[in-house]
């Protein structure tokens, strides 16, 4: 592995980790500017291939949707029909008649690269103000002010930052343990459209995701131990490979080898952030539908 993977997967987390920390307009900002360049890179993919897509309606859509999700988070799924909507009148009034393919590469964008990553938002900020009474929502989502909780008891935090954390240590936990297991164990190939990927990779990935999940679980005293985590950790594990696929299939349909440049030894940022994508939905669910039942 090389320095500048190692470096930049280390001030990537160090981020992450700030953002997930600090919640509010500080998380919800953050999200908007990777669903931004990871947009961008999707769109130049899809140029790649002849389509002419809706970049700029999308694009601007997807940020008006994120926001919602901080602010609002019950109102996203119609923002996300709303916004599909435009975005087809946008392409009827074009000059040049649009294809199916520019539709469905511009509802694709909307939907892969804005409205499942705003269910990070909805988790982290979102849940938040709902967790909270009416005029502590005002202090905490302009600047997710936490300084007054206790950080050396995590049992003290927000649910919305534990959870968050929790899913994103269980990602963590499957991209690394997939990628070092698969270099230098691995020698079943998972499928022909990540070379790369093995199953040996994939297999411990998942076993990583699995493990954090339940340990987490079991720290933060979840009911039904401990298959609760090992379910959220199946879950994400699964979810996430599934998420690093998918960019791979795009990736190869569009004859490229990365997503972009932007990160060094890594790529763009659809591929450090693939993994991200199908994961958020599940998590969020996993907390509302399941945990909170109980």
């Amino acid at each position: 592995m090389s320095w500048s993977r190692i470096i930049s997967g280390l001030v990537a987390i160090a981020v992450a980790l700030g953002m997930i920390i600090f919640g509010g307009w500080w998380f919800t900002v953050g999200m908007g500017a990777i669903v931004y360049l990871g947009q961008q890179e999707y769109f130049q993919l899809a140029r790649t291939k002849g389509i002419a897509p809706a970049a700029k309606t999308t694009l601007a859509l997807s940020q008006v949707m994120l926001v919602v999700a901080a602010l609002a988070p019950d109102l996203v799924d119609a923002i996300f029909t709303l916004a599909g909507t435009l975005i087809c009148f946008y392409l009827l009034f074009q000059p040049k008649l649009a294809t199916i393919a520019d539709i469905a590469s511009s509802i694709l964008g909307l939907f892969y690269g804005g409205y499942l990553p705003s269910y990070w938002i909805r988790l982290r900020v979102g849940l938040e103000a709902q967790l909270q009474t009416p005029h502590t929502v005002i202090d905490k989502i302009p600047l997710g002010n936490y300084w007054d909780i206790s950080w050396i008891d995590p049992l003290s935090w927000p649910p919305s930052l534990t959870f968050t954390l929790l899913g994103f240590c269980c990602i963590w936990a499957a991209d690394i343990g997939a990628y070092f297991v698969g270099k230098f164990f691995g020698r079943i190939r998972l499928s022909e459209i990540s070379p790369k990927k093995t199953v040996e990779g994939a297999v411990f990935g998942v076993l990583g995701s699995v493990g954090v999940a339940t340990v987490g679980s079991w720290y933060l005293g979840w009911p039904g131990l401990p298959w609760t985590g090992a379910a959220l950790g199946l879950v994400v594990g699964i979810a996430s490979l599934l998420g690093d696929l998918t960019e791979s299939m795009m990736k190869r349909d569009a004859g490229v080898k990365d997503s972009g440049q932007l990160i060094p030894g890594h790529g763009g940022i659809l591929d450090r952030t693939d993994s991200y994508v199908f994961t958020a939905p599940l998590i969020y669910y996993f907390f509302t539908l399941l945990l909170q039942k109980n």
